[in-house]
C-alpha cells in the first residue's frame, strides 16, 4: 500500500475527529454562547468549555450573567464562577443583589457572597431589609410557652404577649445573633420592666410604656436585626403571686415551729424517763442499804457492841414508827 495513501488516511480520521468534537462543543456550549451574545453577555466559548472541565454549570453561570446584566449590575462571569466554585447559590446571590440595587440599598457582590457562604438567605434578608416582618415574642413555635409572665411589686402576675417588628441589618447580618436572641432579650427586659412597677395596674392603664422602656434598651446590639418597633399584643392578669409565697412562707413556718415543739417534747419525754430510771435506780439501792441493816445488827450482837435490851428498844422505836405512819396514811414498811 502507498505511503502517501496511508497519510491521507490518517489526516482524514484527525480531521473528522476534530470536526466531531467540534460539532459535539457547539452542540453543547453553542446554544448558551449564543444566548450569552445576544443579551449582551461576553462569554467566550473556551470559557463555556473551561467551566465544563471545573465541573461548573455553565447554563447557571450563563443564566447568572444575564440576569446581572439586564438589572445593570457588572459582575463579571469569572466572580459568579468563583462564587459556584465555592458552595455558593449564584442566582440567590445576584436575585438578593437585583433587589437591593432596586430598593437602593448597599450592597455589594462580596458581602452577598460573604452572606451566603455563611449560610444565611440572602434573598430573605434583602426582602426582610425591605419589608420588615413581625416577630411572636414569645414564639410559641419555638419555645413552647405562650405568654411571658411577670410579676409586679404588689405580687400581682401578669401574662404578656409582645409583637416586635424588625428590619434586617445587612451589616451585622454575618456574625449577628438571630431571631432566638431578640426574643430573649425582648422577654428579658419585659420582666424586668414589669418587675420595676410598683402595682399591676399601671402596666394595664399604661401598656406602651413598658415597650417604651424595652425599646430604650437597644436589645438588638450585635444582632442581624434593627427593631424598629415593639409593640405589647395582650396583657393577662395571672395569680397573686405575692400572697401564695407569703401563705407558703407561714406554712413553712408553722411546720417548722411544729418541729420544735415536738422537739421539745421529746426531749421532755426522755428526760422524764431519764429521771425516772434514777428514780429506781436509786430505790433499788435503798432496799439493798435495807438488807444490809438485819446483817449489822446480827453483827453487832455477836460483837457484844449491842446489848439485847437495845435491840429490843430499836425494835419498839420501829414498831412505834410504822404506827404513826399507818395512822397518818403513810406506806407501812416492814421491820424485818
Amino acid at each position: 500500500m502507498d505511503l502517501g495513501y496511508l497519510l491521507t488516511v490518517v489526516a482524514l480520521l484527525v480531521s473528522g475527529v476534530i470536526v466531531l468534537m467540534f460539532a459535539g462543543i457547539v452542540w453543547k456550549f453553542g446554544s448558551l454562547w449564543i444566548q450569552g451574545m445576544a443579551s449582551g453577555v461576553n462569554i467566550s466559548l473556551m470559557s463555556l468549555i473551561g467551566m465544563s472541565l471545573r465541573r461548573v454549570n455553565a447554563a447557571l453561570i450563563v443564566q447568572a450573567c444575564i440576569m446581572s446584566k439586564k438589572a445593570g449590575l457588572n459582575i463579571t462571569s469569572d466572580r459568579i464562577e468563583a462564587h459556584a466554585l465555592s458552595g455558593g447559590n449564584v442566582i440567590a446571590v445576584v436575585q438578593a443583589l437585583i433587589a437591593a440595587h432596586k430598593a437602593e440599598i448597599d450592597l455589594s457582590f462580596d458581602r452577598a457572597c460573604a452572606i451566603d457562604l455563611a449560610g444565611r438567605d440572602i434573598r430573605d434578608a434583602v426582602n426582610t431589609s425591605v419589608n420588615p416582618k413581625v416577630i411572636d415574642c414569645p414564639n410559641p413555635m419555638k419555645g413552647g410557652r405562650q405568654t411571658i409572665d411577670a410579676v409586679a411589686m404588689n405580687g400581682i402576675q401578669l401574662m404578656v404577649k409582645a409583637k416586635v417588628t424588625v428590619r434586617t441589618n445587612i451589616d451585622r447580618l454575618v456574625g449577628g445573633a438571630t431571631e432566638e436572641t431578640i426574643i430573649a432579650r425582648v422577654g428579658e427586659g419585659i420582666v424586668t420592666a414589669i418587675g420595676s412597677t410598683e402595682f399591676h395596674h399601671q402596666v394595664l392603664e399604661n401598656p406602651d410604656k413598658i415597650s417604651k422602656t424595652v425599646l430604650a434598651k437597644g436589645l438588638d446590639a450585635q444582632t442581624a436585626f434593627e427593631i424598629i418597633s415593639i409593640d405589647i399584643a395582650d396583657v393577662d392578669v395571672g395569680e397573686n403571686i405575692g400572697a401564695k409565697l407569703s401563705a407558703d412562707q407561714a406554712e413553712a413556718n408553722k411546720r417548722m415551729a411544729q418541729a420544735e415543739a415536738e422537739k421539745r417534747a421529746a426531749m421532755a419525754r426522755a428526760l422524764e424517763q431519764e429521771m425516772r430510771a434514777k428514780v429506781e435506780e436509786n430505790r433499788a439501792l435503798v432496799v439493798l442499804a435495807e438488807a444490809e441493816v438485819p446483817k449489822a445488827l446480827a453483827q453487832a450482837l455477836r460483837e457484844g457492841n449491842m446489848g439485847v435490851m437495845d435491840y429490843y428498844n430499836m425494835k419498839n422505836i420501829q414498831a412505834d414508827s410504822q404506827m404513826r405512819e399507818q395512822i397518818a396514811g403513810g406506806p407501812a414498811r416492814s421491820t424485818n
